[in-house]
């Protein structure tokens, strides 16, 4: 790695690893469409999207950026952006409908015309196996809040990584537990919609007990096989050092970060933590050897990123009915004042430097990977036909400086993934919102690269920043 700076002292240009993975995510939901074709059942997401006022505009996935037809210009387009890695899940309703017994061999066919369209293009595969479309009849038998889902979700990976495992070397697990606990099942903003605090808890647990059986079951076929899980994880920090605003720090980094990583890299949960939710739940779901399933070592860790958590004490105006932090819906998030993306979430690189130097600090070392990363504007089509997006370019730009720093930190960070490929189904904003590097004119399926994109290829092929 190198770094240069120019006469006023600022860094103008850094250099990445010769190894550094640069890749691009996706997920199935959100870009395949083709919602009733070749066997595949509903999920949890088809189910939610046409509740009344769940999703905006009353959007829904079932045909999304038509990935499933679609596939091979998307494939092309990642060619054409130098891509060594592309990031994708697999739809567990297309490849195993009923949610047990045999896989559905038409879906596992589309998933191996696009492995052969991505190897043939000398990028290698990163397969997630779920990012959040659970299929209903499991919801329906009791969803992530019921033990036997993780050991269904252990069958599922057997099967998927039975058909793939010789051909794709990284597998995720899971993709943001965190979300599909807290947003599914405690403040109901995304599928299934349930607002069940003691059920969120309990899916959390479930969730990771599911990641431990998955790892073992493709541990099992195949020894050599790398594989992760990916969390969404923020720096928690307190908008004063008074000890109140301490606390409530202490209280979300416990819900948001610690209940995730200390079971999967120490194999417990954090105390402190329990002891704030005791009144929601004992943890009784916790069995003899889980803690030991669930931190069965791990290759890889992805972090998503996207902003901090700057927060501050209870005002006495009581708990936010929109919180997703179970025993923290007190809890003040009351930012930096610094500009935001349309999603409203502040923009702060340094967070995600914080987030690295945290996970790498407090934990066992790990192969880290930036799996998600990016962030939402108000594109259009200009009148030349192109999508200027200057604020991705520098969104991306300071992203990528702060990796820079975390790997000069000493961060065993080996990869970066943008988020996202392509405009897409952005889930309880439906169409609402872009991410992409790609903007998709969802009326005609036209795909237009963004500026975004082609500063995207130029760091790949410098593999620097300038």
């Amino acid at each position: 790695m190198t770094s240069t700076q120019s006469d006023t002292g600022l860094e103008t240009a850094v250099r990445f690893p010769a190894d550094f993975l640069w890749g691009a995510a996706t997920a199935s939901y959100q870009i395949e469409g083709a919602a009733t074709a070749d066997g595949r059942s509903p999920s949890i997401w088809d189910v939610f999207s046409r509740r009344p006022g769940a999703i905006v505009n009353g959007d829904t996935g079932d045909e999304a950026c038509d990935h499933y037809h679609r596939y091979r210009e998307d494939v092309g387009i990642m060619s054409s952006l130098g891509l060594r890695s592309y990031r994708f899940s697999v739809a567990w309703p297309r490849v195993q409908p009923d949610g047990r017994g045999p896989a559905n061999q038409a879906g596992l066919d589309f998933y191996k015309r696009l492995l052969d369209e991505v190897q043939g293009a000398g990028i290698e595969p990163m397969l997630t196996l779920y990012h959040w479309d659970l299929p209903q009849v499991l919801e329906d038998a009791g969803g992530w809040p019921a033990r036997d889902t993780a050991e269904r979700f252990a069958d599922y990976a057997a099967i998927v990584h039975g058909a793939f495992g010789d051909r794709v070397r990284y597998w995720t697990t899971l993709n943001e537990p965190w979300v599909s606990a807290m947003l599914g099942y405690h403040n109901g903003a995304h599928a299934p919609g349930r607002r069940e605090p003691a059920a969120a808890l309990a899916s959390v647990h479930h969730l990771l007990l599911g990641h431990g059986l998955a790892t073992a079951a493709i541990r099992s076929q195949n020894e050599s096989a790398t594989v992760g899980i990916t969390l969404n994880l923020a720096a928690t920090s307190p908008a004063t050092d008074a000890a109140a605003d301490l606390d409530a720090a202490r209280r979300i980094d416990g819900v948001a970060n610690r209940l995730y990583l200390d079971p999967l890299l120490l194999g417990t949960y954090p105390e402190d933590v329990v002891r704030d939710v005791a009144a929601i739940t004992d943890f009784g779901f916790v069995q003899d050897g889980d803690l030991a399933t669930i931190s069965t070592k791990i290759d890889m860790l992805g972090i998503n990123y996207y902003t901090t958590n700057v927060v501050a004490a209870p005002n006495g105006n009581g708990p936010d009915a929109g919180s997703p932090h179970p025993a923290a819906e007190d809890v003040r998030h009351i930012g930096r004042g610094a500009p935001k993306t349309a999603m409203g979430w502040e923009i702060d690189p340094d967070g995600l430097f914080q987030t690295l130097k945290m996970v790498s600090d407090n934990y066992p070392s790990v192969p880290l990977y930036v799996t998600e990363n990016g962030a939402a504007f108000d594109d259009e089509i200009g009148p030349d036909g192109t999508v200027d997006d200057p604020e991705r370019v520098a969104y991306f730009d300071s992203h990528l400086r702060a990796c820079h720093r975390a790997i000069e930190a000493g961060v065993p960070l080996r990869g970066y993934f943008a988020w996202s490929l392509l405009d897409n189904f952005e889930w309880a904003f439906g169409y609402d919102k872009r991410f992409g590097l790609v903007f998709v004119d969802y009326r005609t399926q036209r795909r237009i690269p963004k500026s975004s994109a082609r500063f995207y290829a130029d760091v790949i092929a410098r593999n620097e920043l300038w």
